[in-house]
């Protein structure tokens, strides 16, 4: 959960953010090297009259210059092509959840259940109970296992929509007629909030995302409680 005049990002609750939280670390680090460099040859220019023609006219700098960029991108690019394809791969999910986006509201389904899903709308201000987040917390959380795969399917019935949880590293569109997936495995306890990230109508800021993660046993709990009320 973020928290007031926080910088960066949401503590990682998933393997996949932490491996994404290491990724911007290691793109940060790049940017500023590049920046300094690039900030000490313009004052070095201004200042001491760096134009001789070693700088202006030098095959060797001319060698460096377009080496060297080259070696930069690889060093993005292979980090970064490792992180996709590893949030590309669904391997046995313990458990799979359909996410529906609505006007304005998700609904969810527990596919390995037969008669376990429900509608998830956000509860407004005046509802709320002390502790609680506004315009965040829903009256129905997506429950789910900890430290076991789970998988994803994301669809609308409407318009464009987009399932989002920061601290899970998971952001999914969500498109009329299509079935998308993603995977992640939540590596502690806890509740964890999201919103839809695509700009849906009117009231596209007041369908968040509550994921909760619990241990296995009170998962199993839960489901028995949610199945005998269904």
């Amino acid at each position: 959960m973020a928290y007031p005049s926080q910088l960066g990002f949401q503590d990682a609750a998933s393997p996949l953010m932490e491996e994404l939280l290491h990724f911007h670390d290691h793109a940060l680090m790049i940017i500023f090297l590049i920046s300094t460099f690039v900030l000490y040859i313009i004052v070095a220019m201004v200042t001491t009259k760096l134009t001789n023609s070693f700088i202006l006219d030098s095959q060797e700098v001319e060698i460096i210059w377009t080496v060297l960029p080259a070696v930069i991108l690889i060093m993005i690019a292979l980090p970064s092509l490792r992180i996709l394809y590893i949030m590309d791969e669904i391997n046995d999910p313990h458990l799979t959840v359909k996410a529906v986006g609505h006007q304005w509201y998700w609904s969810y389904e527990y596919t390995d259940y037969e008669d376990l899903g429900f509608d998830s709308y956000m509860i407004p201000t005046q509802d709320l109970t002390p502790g609680q987040f506004r315009l965040i917390e829903t009256d129905h959380r997506m429950v789910i296992p900890v430290e076991s795969p789970i998988r994803v399917l994301v669809s609308a019935e409407d318009v464009l929509h987009s399932w989002a949880v920061p601290s899970l590293g998971v952001k999914m569109d969500a498109v009329p007629g299509r079935l998308n997936q993603v995977a992640f495995v939540a590596s502690r306890p806890g509740v964890f909030y999201g919103q839809c990230s695509e700009i849906c109508g009117a009231n596209h800021s007041f369908m968040p995302i509550v994921v909760e993660a619990v241990p296995l046993v009170h998962f199993e709990t839960w489901s028995s409680l949610m199945l005998e009320d269904a």
